[in-house]
Order: C-alpha cells, then sequence, then structure tokens
C-alpha cells in the first residue's frame, strides 16, 4: 500500500490530519499529486451523515487538480508529469448501456465514487482528495488543458460539471433565453458557461444584493423572486432554467416563467419535491435533472473552459485551514468556492 497525508473525518462539521493508505497501482492506474482541491456543500453533507465512531475513515473531497507522478504498466493516456484533473466519479462498469452511452455517471451498477464508495474491484472504501496523493483508473483522470489556472479549475470537475451537463443536453446557446436561480458554487459557473454559450443570461434570487456580482459574471439580466410584480412580467420569459438551490422550495413559481416547451432542471436540492401537474401542462413544460457527467462531457468541458477563459472563481486557503473553510460555507460566507492548497501536507504537522 502507498501511504499519503490526509484529512478525516473527527465530528460533524470538522476534520483532523491523518495517514491514509492507497492502493498500490493497478496496471491502468495513475498516481496523481493533489495540488489543488474544491470544498463542496457535498463535503459538509457528508460529514453531518457520517457515524461517529465509525472503523471506516471519511476523508472528504471529490474536484481536484494535480500532477502525474507514477503510471501502472499499462497505462498509455498519460505520463509523469502531465497536468490532470479529476471529478466525483472514479471508476464505472463502462459496459451497460449509459456507460455505453458516455453516462458514466448513471452507471447501471452505480459509479464509483471518489470518496464515500466501494471500489469495484477490491471492495474497499474509497477515499478522497483531500490528500496529498490519489490513485484513480486513468480512464477517469482528464488532460487538463495548459491555459487553466490549476486552483480556479478543480471545481469545474463538480460544480462545472453538474451545470455544464444540462446546459449541454438542453440545447443552450446563442438563441436560448436561460435563467439561473442562485447565484453560489453551482449558479456562478451555470451564468459564466450559458454566458460563453451565447445565451441571453438572468440570474435570479431572493434579493438584490448580488445584481452587481451577476453583472460581473456576464449576465445580462437580474430578477429578484421575491418581487411579485417582476415575477409576473417575466411569465414565459425563458427556454431554460438551471435551480441550482440547494434546500427545498417550490417549483411553481420558476415553471411560470418558462415559455413553450421550456425546461427546468433542478440540479442544486436532490431530496423530494411536489409539483402541481397544472404547471407542466400549460406550456408543456419540463422538469428534469442532471448529476454529474459522464468522461466525454468532462473532457468536453475543459476544453471549452479553456477556449472561453471560464474557471470559477474561488479562495485559496491551505489546507491546514479546511475546518475554517467548512465553518464558513456552512453559512454561505464565501464567493464563490473554497479551494485548499494541499501543499502543506508535505510538511508533518508539529
Amino acid at each position: 500500500m502507498r501511504s499519503t497525508r490526509g484529512w478525516a473525518a473527527a465530528g460533524p462539521t470538522t476534520v483532523r490530519t491523518t495517514l491514509l493508505e492507497r492502493r498500490e497501482l493497478r496496471p491502468d492506474d495513475v498516481a496523481v499529486r493533489v495540488d489543488y482541491c474544491g470544498v463542496c456543500h457535498s463535503d459538509l453533507h457528508a460529514l453531518h451523515s457520517h457515524a461517529p465512531g465509525s472503523t471506516v475513515p471519511l476523508v472528504p473531497g471529490h474536484e481536484f487538480t494535480g500532477v502525474v507522478t507514477d503510471i501502472g504498466s499499462a497505462a498509455r493516456r498519460f505520463a509523469v508529469g502531465d497536468p490532470v484533473a479529476v471529478g466525483n466519479i472514479v471508476d464505472a462498469c463502462l459496459s451497460c448501456d449509459t456507460c455505453e452511452a458516455g453516462q458514466e455517471n448513471f452507471c447501471r451498477e452505480f459509479p464509483t465514487l471518489t470518496y464515500g464508495g466501494t471500489d469495484r474491484r477490491d471492495g474497499l472504501p474509497t477515499f478522497g482528495a483531500f490528500a496529498r496523493e490519489y490513485v484513480v483508473r486513468e480512464e477517469f483522470a482528464y488532460p487538463l488543458p495548459a491555459p487553466l489556472d490549476p486552483a480556479a479549475a478543480a471545481p469545474l470537475l463538480c460544480a462545472g460539471i453538474t451545470v455544464w451537463e444540462p446546459l449541454r443536453t438542453l440545447g443552450v446557446g446563442p438563441k436560448t433565453r436561460v435563467a439561473v436561480v442562485g447565484l453560489g458554487g453551482l449558479g456562478h459557473l451555470a451564468v459564466k458557461l450559458a454566458v460563453a454559450l451565447g445565451a441571453e443570461t438572468t440570474v435570479i434570487s431572493r434579493s438584490a444584493d448580488k445584481a452587481d456580482d451577476a453583472h460581473r459574471l456576464g449576465a445580462q439580466g437580474m430578477l429578484v423572486s421575491t418581487d411579485a410584480a417582476a415575477m409576473s412580467a417575466a411569465r414565459g420569459r425563458f427556454d431554460v432554467i438551471i435551480d441550482t438551490v440547494a434546500v427545498t422550495h417550490d417549483l411553481g413559481p420558476y415553471l411560470a416563467l418558462l415559455a413553450l416547451d421550456g425546461a427546468l432542471s433542478q440540479v442544486g436540492y436532490l431530496g423530494p419535491v411536489s409539483v402541481d401537474t397544472m404547471d407542466l401542462l400549460i406550456g408543456r413544460k419540463k422538469l428534469t435533472s442532471a448529476g454529474s457527467g459522464g468522461r466525454a462531457h468532462t473532457a468536453e468541458l475543459l476544453e471549452f473552459c479553456a477556449e472561453h477563459d471560464v474557471v470559477a472563481d474561488i479562495e485559496l486557503l491551505p489546507s491546514s485551514r479546511v475546518n475554517e473553510s467548512l465553518e464558513r460555507l456552512g453559512r454561505g460566507d464565501v464567493r464563490y468556492r473554497f479551494v485548499l492548497d494541499m501543499s502543506d501536507l508535505d510538511t508533518p504537522a508539529q
């Protein structure tokens, strides 16, 4: 086994340094020195859900960039020294109908998650990238295009791909009117990507506090959802709505904003929702969702972002301040994504 240092759950909201063991490289593996790892709301959820006293460590982190340091005997896609990016899926069966369609994120056997999952070959738990090294099947590592800043690119591998898939599959382009509900980690990237795709883009928020940010990110419009008159005037305005709000909320007011045959993609809150069928019936509207992305879309996203200079707005912190980032993320004190610099793990804790 290979040893590395990382950060494991110490409680429902905190982590502490620990020594981790990674598997020895399989023939189709690459070892990646983790340089930068984003901090996601999913990490907070996993920490809250982790059973106290569990014998299986929880090591969060599933959106990261780094450099290949070693390759398996049959690995052909990368060489030592190559910059790479890895997201929240690190394996899949690659033979079911969804995998063959390029949607490994919907693998019928369930994809292997970067952390909190079970390795499909040895049955051992997976540990995430709040660590200095990660060992991954080479098919699930992606070349990191040179123009992209590796720290600001890390969130593209989770937040970015989560909004990219619906934007692409719903055909967003220059003639599309897009609204993004919520301007956080997901939302700010949805705005940047929709704008880069050429769409007329509007931000929908509960207040006008982020109007300046919305325009800085490229949005042409701002709609305040608590302004009844403005919401009424906007009925039927949008072709696609990307809803990134992470808590339960009424979808009815947003469905009313869709044009004929419009679609609302709910990617923030993943729990049960209640919808009045009439809100869908009138206008033949669609309610859909998406989760992560397949390999083809992920590679496409990275190339698109390199071409259009799209990365996340980040606050970069040394990994020693990871608990600060988790606490602040929990109360929404970040614009718009924390990223951890893992290089301080090279120096043993005093």
